[in-house]
């Protein structure tokens, strides 16, 4: 799951305009001669992947994904290429379908994609808001200066950042961890170069292991959930090997993390009130979630809309009970007498935020139309018939194994939450310890490269070049290791075998 983009410099942008060579394509889809050609083309079957449609969605994908990649060189918000990749591919498909007189199935078809992106909108929306309201009540301000108060050294504080981000992330988005982590890092390496970059190293590798293991800790676990491979209570079998991925790296790097003392950085700071009523009420809101799931057999969105009400509510008692009664009972004891309410409640309102829009408005909205696009793109191409061509090519030809492991090597170079959902659109017969497995790589499997995760990403950009695409990659045969070892953890602890009795 990603993060708060408050945690960035710069704001929120608007959409874009439409490239004037996109209205041309839209255009051309209009013209008689085209119409003529998508009359003609062979919709029975539905398999456009030889036809000019097919190679021209491809296409427009992989651009939208090597766009969304570039964002900070590009300064191009990772949504914007990928909500209008989506749209083009689905408007090429509409054309042909529509040609041919089945317009009414392409339109299904989109619908449907809407109703799946609607529960996981809602799921994440709720989770963000929580977490913004953490982020507002100082819960994550008063973690890191506690870390910093404490005057551990570079190899303690190697491990202690480690280990909070493996744990974070299992309910936190990777991003928000790493961001977190990494704000510690940056204070207190500031100089000693080579302590940043393996210490962000680190926290790539521990976030995305943390969020492997738990079915709200990562998009990947969170898709695999809701889509119903996996019950909620085993994906915790995957804690383990996760443990593996994250420990077996850091312990290789660990004798090349310099040592010494940074400088402290004071006392840590007490959480702001109704910070811990916050936290909570978002395990409650959790536990809803995996009940309406689990025992009522409802969308696990639905369980967190509820819990959207819990935090509601909790503000209003915030507001109204605490902070209104008790700051206006002192208000009207003043020299200058008693204060009008509404008055009063203008004064209080800017500086207490006790209002649970003012925590869904400040949500990363970039990351919810991002996904938007992925499963555009996704199901389009799924539509396409490339989806059913992919799935044949490694899950019939291959073992599920080894084409699961392959799929997580391919995650370092794309979105782990892309590639998780061009798998359950596959939907290659596996059992569960196959899914199990598909989750621990296509999640962890990100952390070999620096762009293969929102974590590395994010890190890259506040680091100002501290942790770079190549000090990372100086450490990915490292990473590789760690990433074989929970794989064959994986195998022994959950589906009896070894590597040694295994074969493709």
């Amino acid at each position: 799951m990603t993060a708060s983009r408050d945690l960035y410099p710069n704001g929120l942008r608007r959409l874009g305009r439409i490239p004037a060579a996109a209205l041309s394509v839209l255009a051309a889809l209009s013209w008689p001669g085209c119409a003529t050609a998508a009359a003609a083309v062979p919709v029975v079957g539905i398999d456009l992947t030889r036809h000019w449609v097919g190679y021209v969605a491809l296409g427009i994908f992989v651009l939208a994904c090597v766009l969304a990649t570039l964002e900070d060189k590009l300064l191009l918000r990772k949504s914007k290429p990928m909500v209008f990749a989506g749209s083009l591919i689905w408007v090429l498909i509409a054309a042909v379908y529509v040609g041919g007189g089945r317009g009414e199935e392409s339109g299904r078809a989109f619908r449907d994609i809407l109703e799946g992106y609607a529960e996981l909108f809602l799921f994440i929306l709720v989770s963000m808001t929580y977490l913004n309201a953490m982020e507002q009540r100082g819960v994550f301000d008063s973690l890191r200066i506690w870390l910093l108060s404490k005057g551990y050294g570079y190899r303690k504080l190697f491990w202690m950042t480690g280990i909070l981000a493996f744990v974070l992330s299992s309910v936190c988005s990777n991003l928000t961890t790493a961001l977190l982590m990494g704000s510690v890092i940056m204070a207190m390496g500031a100089r000693n170069p080579r302590f940043i970059a393996l210490a962000c190293i680190n926290i790539v590798v521990a976030t995305n292991a943390g969020g492997s293991f738990s079915p709200i800790g990562d998009i990947t676990t969170l898709l695999v959930w809701q889509k119903g491979m996996v019950p909620f209570g085993h994906f915790f079998s995957l804690l383990l090997p996760s443990i593996v991925n994250f420990v077996v790296p850091a312990a290789v790097m660990h004798f090349w993390v310099p040592q010494g003392h940074p400088e402290s950085a004071g006392e840590p700071q007490s959480l702001k009130h109704g910070a811990k009523g916050i936290i909570v009420l978002f395990v409650a809101t959790i536990a809803t979630a995996t009940y309406f799931e689990n025992s009522l057999e409802l969308p696990p969105a639905a369980g967190m809309m509820a819990g959207l009400v819990y935090l509601s509510l909790y503000f209003f008692y915030l507001y109204q009970v605490r902070v209104v009664r008790v700051l206006g009972a002192e208000a009207n004891h003043g020299p200058y007498g008693p204060v009008p309410p509404g008055l009063l409640r203008k004064a209080i309102e800017p500086k207490q935020h006790f209002d649970v829009f003012h925590s869904v408005s400040r949500l990363e909205w970039d990351t919810l139309l991002y996904f938007y696009g992925v499963m555009l793109c996704v199901r389009g191409l799924g539509f396409v018939g490339y989806l059913s061509f992919a799935s044949g090519l490694l899950y019939a030809d291959l073992n599920p194994t080894l084409a699961n492991i392959l799929i997580g090597v391919f995650s370092a170079f794309v979105d782990n939450g892309t590639v998780m959902f061009a798998l359950l659109s596959m939907a290659p017969p596996m059992p569960e310890s196959e899914w199990l497995l598909a989750t621990l790589t296509v999640g962890v499997g990100g952390s070999m490269l620096a762009i293969g995760s929102a974590a590395g990403i994010g890190l890259m950009g506040q680091s100002k070049g501290g942790y770079s695409f190549l000090s990372h990659l100086k450490w990915t045969p490292v990473i590789a290791l760690g990433y074989l070892a929970s794989i064959a953890a994986h195998l022994w602890l959950n589906t009896g075998i070894s590597l040694a009795g295994w074969t493709p």
